[in-house]
């Protein structure tokens, strides 16, 4: 066992007993951190406006400050852009965080002095957390790669531009760059193959204990091992990889599929970062929910999803929130965000500690008809049925569908890639639909009523969806692909890739 190993575990032991302090009280933790955030940005020109002088409690802070998202807080946001100082947080930000928004275009999230600690503090103690709980610290000594944007950044009126994974590549700390791979001249290759192709050469025959990146991109960085070494399994390649440490989208689309890879279950540590702060992680083996971080310099709001477009919402608190709700959630933050918006749906699967799931967009729902499916909804309905009947699923995206001939009932329509088939479609799509209807009672209803027909799967061509994501610039990194849509645009595009057309008559034998 190497040095860094034998640390991590008294080390991993005191981070835990901290982090104890604050969970137990976590309710206490966000009303201190309320406060703190306003006493520090009442300076600024953002606090001048919303009288963050005259505000006492969280209800004064609701009366002063709307909830609002990218666009309505761009007035702020471009003064801040434009490199006025003391605008929406003291001083100046040490970095942007440079995202792609659909309706916004690109935007710019500020990252400060106070923030960015918290990100790097964030990843190492969900580390440290599974170090306690397992006393595994093999991993430690070995090799870990981060599949991430490019680190390289521009300016911006002086201030560091970057994609939040690539200004991270640049903070990671002295004592794990020894271990670090891919190579700074790897990870500064913008064309995504060629990137993964380059990590590829530099990992294959290294002794990799740790790998992390979102789960549709780590399956492709797979897919190339094995093609390189012949069709061997990961676990052949790394004897020694232990854990993978993930975030972005629901793994469990993925899972088996990456544990196929693989070739063994291998433990893996779930975490929500985003460029507007790092949320939450897994902290037990035990146990799939995330734990919110109540003392991360972020004051967290709820709304209840069905609230959510309506003119006055209810705001929630994190001391007002109940179990198996869904929420869209709201930030403040120490980089100057306020009633930001982030655009995630959570729901509370513990209140002791507080421990969240993601469950999807707020603006990513199929209600065509009044339904709100959401994407909680649909990944149980699909993986519930494809896990019973051994089918595996590589990636799927859902869009209804309201054009259909004269006399026919619209429907829902399931673009599937699978890497192992359903032996009867029919039968499948038959199942997966029931499941739907067992979650979702609006759309039980909307079944049951004749006005809409039951889903319909189009199976769809290998790589279809890295074809698509290639096609749109979108290939690796953070990029994700949209579970759900109320329009037709990525499901008319993946219409190419549709394996086979079944006559009517089999179609809708559902």
């Amino acid at each position: 066992m190497g040095l860094k190993a034998a640390l991590s575990k008294p080390f991993a032991a005191f981070v835990v007993k901290g982090i104890d302090k604050w969970k137990k009280n976590a309710v206490k933790a966000q009303q201190d951190t309320l406060k703190q955030l306003v006493a520090a940005a009442k300076g600024t020109s953002f606090g001048k406006d919303h009288h963050f002088a005259s505000i006492k409690t969280y209800a004064d802070f609701k009366k002063h400050v709307p909830i609002r998202d990218y666009e309505e807080l761009r007035p702020y946001i471009d003064r801040v852009v434009a490199g006025e100082k003391n605008v929406m947080w003291k001083g100046k930000p040490q970095y942007f965080a440079k995202t792609s928004g659909t309706t916004s275009g690109v935007k710019y999230i500020p990252i400060s002095a106070a923030s960015m600690p918290e990100q790097i503090k964030a990843a190492r103690n969900a580390l440290l957390t599974y170090v306690h709980e397992t006393g595994n610290v093999r991993f430690i000594d070995g090799k870990m790669i981060f599949l991430q944007g490019s680190p390289v950044m521009s300016k911006k009126n002086g201030i560091h531009v970057g994609r939040l994974s690539g200004i991270v590549a640049n903070l990671v700390p002295a004592y794990l760059q020894k271990n670090r791979l891919p190579s700074y001249q790897t990870n500064c290759i913008e064309d995504w193959e060629e990137k993964v192709d380059a990590i590829v050469d530099e990992t294959i025959n290294q002794d990799m204990t740790l790998i992390s990146g979102i789960p549709p991109w780590v399956q492709m960085y797979f897919d190339r091992l094995t093609e390189k070494s012949g069709g061997k399994k990961i676990k052949d390649i790394f004897p020694n990889f232990e854990l993978f440490v993930y975030g972005g989208v629901n793994y469990e689309p993925y899972r088996s599929k990456i544990e196929a890879s693989i070739g063994r279950k291998i433990d893996s540590i779930e975490t929500y970062p985003a460029s507007e702060g790092f949320i939450a992680y897994q902290d037990s083996q035990q146990d799939k929910g995330l734990l919110l971080l109540a003392n991360a310099g972020m004051f967290y709001e709820f709304i209840p999803t069905d609230e959510f477009y309506n003119d006055h919402p209810t705001r929630l608190s994190l001391g007002e929130v109940e179990l198996d709700t869904n929420y869209a959630l709201v930030l403040n933050t120490n980089a100057g965000l306020w009633g930001y918006v982030i655009g995630d749906t959570v729901k509370f699967v513990s209140k002791d500690p507080y421990k969240i799931m993601v469950t999807g967009r707020i603006k990513h729902f199929i209600s065509a008809f009044g339904e709100h499916v959401i994407g909680e909804e649909v990944e149980h309905a699909l993986l519930s049925v494809a896990n019973e009947e051994g089918v595996g699923i590589t990636e799927f995206t859902v869009a209804p569908q309201v054009s259909t001939p004269a006399g026919e009932l619209p429907y829902h329509e399931w673009f599937v890639e699978f890497s192992n088939p359903p032996a009867d479609m029919v039968s499948f799509s038959k199942k997966v639909d029931e499941a739907l209807q067992k979650k979702n009672i609006y759309y039980f209803d909307l079944i049951e009523g004749k006005i809409l027909q039951p889903l319909i799967i189009r199976s769809l061509q290998k790589d279809a969806f890295v074809s698509y994501m290639r096609t749109q610039g979108k290939l690796g990194g953070q990029n994700k692909v949209p579970r759900l849509a109320n329009d037709r645009k990525i499901a008319d595009d993946l219409s190419s890739f549709i394996t086979r057309q079944r006559d009517d008559e089999e179609e809708r034998g559902v």
